[in-house]
């Protein structure tokens, strides 16, 4: 089946982004700390993999955002900057190493995610399920939020984050229904929501994000938010996406601030318990109010 087209004006390289866009560099004694945790750990964090603009700030705030399962994915979405590939053997002892960081970080409230790792037949549910129960032995003050992949939709997988009790679950939806073959491409719109209504069945509080800026239409958007409301997701965190290489989708259109403040109200008005919504605003952003 061929992949519909983005109906909407392809923004060049070279135009400026807007000043809305723009933060500021990485710096300061916190900062400085965390990055020689990630690099003497050897921990792999989705705020350099996936070039979060927030970087700065959270890390800054002395909080991180990890990932487990390696740096290598085993899907090649259209928005992302993590490689692609074939990921390197599963290293048992990472739910360890990463309780004992986060115990050293002082974190009080810690967002994990992983790749996708779609050649384990446990999808790598496993070492999140022990990821989740050594931070609750080594870091029992610290609360939990996990930003899980699809696990290919697999119940039994599902189930695992489910028994471990993160206190919150997170799984992105990322785009609308008519965008997600080009911007998700092994993924299914779907089926993350079935995901996401199973987590909810299992007494999970869930959250989802979605990026904007990719050629959705309002009406798209709203719909997604409905989406969302009617399979139980609580808390919700809209962004802008950005072209992180070349090779990436390109962006659509730079989304105005006051855009994502109507469809706040919006989402608000349609259930969410709480949203993020902003052109800097990414899944982890200011994660520990969202209990």
């Amino acid at each position: 089946m061929d992949i519909e087209k983005i109906d909407a004006p392809i923004i060049s390289e070279r135009v400026k982004k807007p000043d809305w866009l723009r933060v500021k560099l990485p710096m300061g004694e916190n900062y400085l700390h965390v990055r020689s945790l990630v690099d003497k750990y050897k921990l792999h964090t989705i705020c350099e993999s996936g070039n979060c603009p927030n970087m700065g700030e959270c890390w800054g705030a002395g909080t991180a955002t990890f990932m487990i399962l390696g740096n290598v994915c085993t899907r090649s979405c259209g928005f992302c900057a993590v490689a692609t590939g074939r990921p390197l053997s599963v290293d048992y002892n990472e739910p360890i190493h990463v309780a004992e960081s986060i115990k050293l970080m002082g974190v009080k409230h810690c967002v994990i995610t992983s790749v996708d790792r779609d050649e384990l037949k446990d999808g790598g549910s496993i070492i999140w399920k022990e990821t989740i129960e050594a931070i609750r032995r080594i870091s029992p003050g610290t609360t939990i939020e996990t930003l899980i992949p699809d696990f290919q939709g697999i119940a039994e997988n599902i189930q695992r984050i489910i028994d471990a009790r993160p206190e919150i679950v997170s799984h992105n939806l990322e785009t609308v229904r008519r965008l997600t073959k080009k911007v998700r491409i092994q993924a299914k719109y779907d089926r993350s929501l079935a995901v996401l209504k199973l987590l909810k069945d299992g007494g999970c509080k869930t959250k989802s994000g979605v990026m904007l800026g990719l050629g959705e239409r309002e009406e798209e958007v709203v719909e997604t938010i409905c989406d969302l409301v009617n399979v139980g997701v609580e808390i919700l965190t809209l962004g802008q996406y950005l072209q992180p290489t070349k090779k990436h989708l390109p962006v659509s259109e730079f989304i105005h601030p006051d855009t994502f403040a109507k469809y706040k109200e919006i989402a608000l008005a349609k259930g969410f318990r709480y949203v993020e919504s902003g052109p800097l605003v990414r899944s982890s952003y200011r994660a520990e109010k969202h209990l």
